[in-house]
């Protein structure tokens, strides 16, 4: 796969990956602001219910204050009936043996004009045996035994009943309701019956107490302090609240009518309450109207909004996490397999070079030999024999290293311990490799501060652990090599430090050159011989040691490796 597909492929991975996110994003803002409207929604209904609760509690107390004041007087109430009207009348017929008023009159001392005594009169309605009384009085009563039975008041107020009683006969007589031309003429009287004389009564009784209570809370708005408990209107709207589901503690205030703020409880910030809180106007239905607003708020709404929508975001912060991981493993996994891919071609690349130039070489040897006249001479012919043996043994090492590298991978090996001297075990390694060296006319260099250089260790890898170091040093050194071999000791380990002056590595390089088949770039020509294992080797028989390795290096001016060795397994 090329990189132009592998880009292409991450890009619109992103696109889509990005796109899901903004929609999951998008839906839960969404849900969160649904439920943090539907949370001072019913916030506000809670509110505007303790204060129509309030309200209806005020007017309620007032009215029972006034009904226990008049509960002594309500013998008194029928004076203030008012006059019945047409619908709530009834005809019966009139008895002769009825005592007429005037005998009344005449049967008890006459009483002291009060008030009392006109709205008697005025409750009655339309009576028509007191009408016909009242006409009978006045035709035969002489003024000076009538001045001897009542005042003039009284006169005056038995002649005003007479003209009222006069007047709703004549509506009575104009009303259709009440004309019955079928039926028989009886002498009868228009009178209001006791159960609907009570209940009238009872109206009046009520609609008296109304305008006096309408009046008393006229009279008692101004104090809005006096007519609010802080404890029991935190009460009533924690009921409210609860009924709602919001069980959140609050902070509650009042903005009176001149913009003073008062704290009903515990209250943090004043301006905050006021800025982000809930309102809603207290007493709403006075008659003076005055603007006193009662303010909620509170602190962890935040907390109760996503605690009501924390399945639908958990899961959205789940799938998103999932997508997210999803997306990463795949792009690496895409550019491990690019590398892999890249490595493969240059192990495949490195591994037929290797092998083209012995075979080409192992292929002009048997050339020569099949030459009738030099493979008659012994001289040549055991020359090209050796060069053929020489090179079979090269084929047999690369292909041991490979293989060895497929075992490393499996960790299919076991170390043979034994205790080892390490000062010999470096010596001997600088001797095999001097020759290189001296061959490009460098130098190498051994510093020995070992004091007792015993260490416990396998001794054919710890060799080609060395033997790998110093010839990486040789081949990355283009111009004369000079090598630095140091060793050290510690208390329960060994320190071998390989330095060398050539081309170095960049910190890039220096993350992957322990990889298998990882190979430091130097260009278009293929100068370096190998297949990228050794350094891997190195490192997973140091680990196998129980030790480690460790690279310093800069572009242009070498590289120093430190190696970790335990002295004990």
């Amino acid at each position: 796969m090329s990189k132009g597909n592998i880009t292409l492929i991450i890009v619109l991975m992103s696109l889509a990956s990005f796109g899901l996110m903004g929609f999951q994003y998008y839906w839960v803002r969404n849900a969160v602001r649904i439920n943090r409207e539907r949370f001072d929604q019913n916030v506000y209904m809670a509110l505007s219910g303790t204060v129509e609760q309030l309200e209806k509690g005020e007017t309620s107390d007032v009215l029972l204050s006034s009904l226990m004041k008049d509960s002594v007087l309500q013998e008194s109430l029928f004076e203030k009936i008012e006059p019945i009207t047409f619908n709530d009348v009834q005809q019966r017929p009139i008895y002769k043996s009825r005592p007429s008023i005037v005998d009344t009159m005449f049967s008890e001392p006459a009483p002291e004009v009060s008030p009392t005594f006109r709205r008697i009169l005025e409750s009655r309605g339309f009576d028509m045996s007191l009408l016909k009384e009242l006409e009978m009085f006045f035709a035969y009563m002489t003024p000076e035994l009538a001045s001897s039975m009542f005042t003039p008041d009284e006169m005056a107020i038995l002649l005003e009943e007479k003209e009222r009683q006069l007047s709703y006969l004549s509506k009575l007589e104009s009303s259709p309701a009440i004309r019955k031309p079928n039926s028989p003429e009886v002498t009868t009287e228009i009178n209001i019956s006791d159960d609907i004389f009570e209940k009238i009564r009872r109206a009046n009784f009520k609609i008296d107490m109304v305008e006096r209570t309408w009046n008393e809370l006229a009279a008692g708005q101004q104090a809005i302090l006096e007519r609010l408990d802080t404890l029991q209107v935190r009460e009533l709207l924690r009921n409210h609240l609860m009924e709602r589901g919001i069980s959140e503690q609050f902070e509650l205030g009042l903005v009176k009518n001149d913009g003073e703020f008062l704290p009903l409880g515990p209250v943090s910030q004043g301006d905050n309450l006021i800025k982000n809180g809930i309102k809603a106007k207290l007493f709403p239905n006075d008659i003076l109207g005055q603007e006193n607003f009662l303010y909620i708020f509170f602190p962890s709404k935040n907390y109760h909004v996503i605690r009501q929508v924390w399945l639908p975001i958990s899961s959205s912060i789940l799938f998103i996490g999932v997508i997210i991981f999803c997306f990463i493993y795949a792009i690496k996994v895409i550019i491990r397999q690019k590398a892999l891919s890249d490595t493969k071609n240059d192990f495949i690349n490195n591994m037929t070079h290797e092998f083209k130039t012995p075979l080409a070489t192992v292929s002009l040897a048997v050339e020569a030999l099949q030459d009738p006249e030099l493979s008659t001479q012994d001289k040549f012919r055991k020359r090209y024999l050796g060069i053929i043996k020489d090179e079979n043994k090269r084929l047999t090492s690369q292909v041991e290293k490979v293989l060895q590298a497929a075992a490393l991978d499996k960790h299919d090996f076991k170390l043979k311990i034994e205790t080892l001297n390490l000062s010999e075990l470096l010596e001997s390694t600088m001797q095999h490799i001097s020759l290189q060296v001296e061959k490009k006319g460098g130098t190498l260099s051994f510093t020995d501060r070992l004091k007792n250089p015993e260490v416990e260790g396998d001794a054919f890898h710890l060799t080609h652990i060395f033997n790998n170091l110093l010839d990486n040093a040789i081949k990355y050194t283009p111009n004369t090599p000079s090598i630095r071999m140091e060793a050290l000791e510690t208390e329960d380990s060994f320190i071998v430090k390989i330095s060398d002056n050539g081309i170095g590595m960049s910190k890039d390089a220096q993350k992957k050159i322990f990889d298998k088949f990882y190979r430091v770039p130097t260009g278009n020509v293929h100068d370096v011989k190998g297949f990228g294992l050794g350094l891997s080797y190195v490192k997973t028989m140091l680990e196998a040691h129980q030790g480690g390795i460790q690279v310093e290096s800069e572009v242009g001016k070498g590289t120093t490796f430190t190696i970790n060795l335990p002295k004990k397994q």
